[in-house]
């Protein structure tokens, strides 16, 4: 019977209608035969069909075998993970097996003992409890006779070598001893007046605010109206060893002196009017400075290290009259500027934390700990109630002040680092520099929104920490570069109206407008000079 569909030849057809009946409802008959089901298939080729996936489609009995490239180092790790684990069989093991394992492990331990007693047998031990000594039979050896290559020897003496007697004298590793001599040489603080005279006729300091001068510097900041400087006026070169200048800071509200750090762990005032002489150095941190920040009142201010310490001075005297330290790197560090705060100051650190301390009690006061990287800027705003930070995640927090949460969170996927702030006198932007080549601008009230419209470019940041600066009256920006420019824009229009070559060596990074004068601005950067523009 050549087609296995059709009923055979010589059944009658009344029989093949019985057969239909008798069979079950699910029976149906297949319209095709076996012939037809084996031919070739029909129609055109694709041209698009790759012969090799019909190979691999069972390419073994069970399945598709796919070949694959494994790295040895990822192997390894794989292969060690699933050994600790116990091996393949560990993978298959079921509750109670895992649970019989379990037990089989804890029986070889000794037991935690009882918690009522203290001392002797079956005392607590908690989880410090050893494993099982496999047991051996005890046998006293004759004085002379040799022990068996299978047996072990064990001493036994009536002293404890792990327990130290009360009153002996335990010297101190050698490693930890010289660390220690390390530390104590770092935090010897020390300062040099190099001023003509510490004090005038009068036996006031160079603290007092000079009158002999063609501008009144007791005026309120931001009363005049500023202009962009065009020339260099006075240049401050050699006093940090040819290393970098990390900070550069106006005497608040009179501008008269003038405060800068450097890579060589020294801090330096120095004069601004009159002679422009250097006044007084303060020695103290054992690396780098990485920021300054005067009080309010600017008689201290206090300056962080790479050496993990800050440290508090009198800016007349030069003492040193308080140190803080958390074994960290601080970053950033600002003073408080409302007048109940005033004590207290805030510092980022490279642990991803703000610390808060007070200044009179020498105590942390408040810790905030929501940014993922190190923090890179703090920026306060409405009053001193507030504050802004930044940090290497690539958000922009902001919170209240003593209150460990923020209150504000913005990051997207198209933010870069904002490494440098500057906030404008009106209180109600901050300005940022940013990781790709930008300074973008925020709101610093209400929703502490960017402001997309403010946006400044013509200047090169990446990669180095660029600072910024704003006019005392709000109406240009100023910031450095990484080709040695000093770049200024007009504040309304985004505009960027001139460039000064301002190094010719390396980046500027350190840029501060005068609170008084009308046009002129200090920079310096990686070549050490301090440079003086009108």
């Amino acid at each position: 019977m050549s087609n296995f569909g059709e009923y055979p030849p010589n059944m009658a057809s009344q029989d093949a209608l019985i057969i239909r009946e008798q069979t079950g409802p699910q029976h149906a008959v297949v319209p095709y035969s076996g012939e037809e089901l084996s031919r070739q298939q029909l129609g055109p080729a694709n041209p698009y069909f790759d012969p090799s996936t019909r190979k691999r489609k069972n390419n073994v009995l069970t399945g598709t075998a796919e070949e694959t490239f494994v790295s040895e180092h990822t192997f390894r790790y794989k292969h060690r993970a699933v050994e600790r684990a116990g091996g393949p069989d560990r993978e298959y093991q079921t509750g109670a097996e895992a649970k019989a394992e379990a037990k089989r492990i804890r029986d070889g331990r000794e037991g935690k003992g009882n918690a009522t007693i203290a001392d002797g047998d079956g005392a607590y031990v908690g989880p410090w409890a050893r494993y099982k000594r496999p047991e051996f039979e005890e046998v006293e050896l004759a004085e002379g006779e040799e022990v068996g290559s299978d047996e072990e020897v064990m001493y036994v003496t009536d002293e404890d070598e792990d327990v130290i007697e009360s009153g002996t004298v335990v010297s101190a590793p050698k490693v930890a001893l010289e660390r220690r001599k390390e530390v104590e040489a770092l935090g010897e603080e020390s300062t040099i007046f190099h001023g003509t005279a510490e004090f005038d006729y009068q036996g006031r300091s160079y603290m007092h605010v000079p009158l002999d001068l063609d501008i009144d510097l007791r005026k309120e900041p931001g009363s005049a109206t500023n202009y962009i400087p065009k020339k260099l006026i006075h240049t401050w070169k050699g006093h940090f060893n040819d290393k970098a200048v990390t900070a550069l800071r106006f005497f608040p509200g009179a501008g008269h002196l003038l405060l800068a750090s450097g890579a060589d762990s020294t801090v330096k005032i120095f004069d601004v009017y009159h002679q422009r002489e250097l006044l007084r150095s303060y020695h103290g941190h054992g690396k780098a400075v990485s920021d300054i920040c005067f009080n309010n009142s600017g008689n201290e201010f206090i300056s962080s290290g790479y050496d993990r310490q800050i440290k508090l001075w009198d800016t007349e005297t030069g003492v040193c009259k308080a140190k803080f330290t958390t074994g960290k790197t601080p970053h950033v560090i600002k003073f408080n500027p409302s007048y109940e705060h005033s004590h207290e100051f805030v510092a980022g650190m490279s642990d991803n934390k703000i610390v808060q301390w007070d200044t009179r009690t020498k105590e942390i006061v408040q810790e905030y700990d929501h940014h993922l990287a190190a923090i890179n800027t703090i920026t306060f705003v409405d009053e001193g109630r507030r504050f802004m930070t930044t940090a290497d995640d690539k958000s922009l927090r902001v919170w209240d002040y003593s209150i460990p949460v923020p209150i504000k969170y913005h990051a997207s996927e198209e933010q870069f680092a904002l490494t440098r702030a500057a906030p404008h006198p009106s209180g109600k932007y901050v300005a940022y520099q940013s990781g790709n080549n930008e300074v973008q601008v925020f709101s610093a009230q209400d929703k502490f929104r960017r402001n997309s419209k403010k946006l400044f470019k013509g200047h090169n940041s990446a990669g180095s920490a660029i600072d910024l600066s704003v006019s005392p009256d709000g109406q240009f920006l100023a910031s450095g570069d990484t080709a040695g420019f000093l770049c200024f824009w007009d504040w309304k229009t985004c505009k960027m109206y001139h460039k000064i070559q301002a190094a010719q060596n390396g980046s500027v990074s350190c840029v501060q407008w005068h609170p008084q004068e009308t046009s002129r601005v200090v920079a310096a950067g990686q070549d050490g000079v301090i440079r003086y523009f009108d």
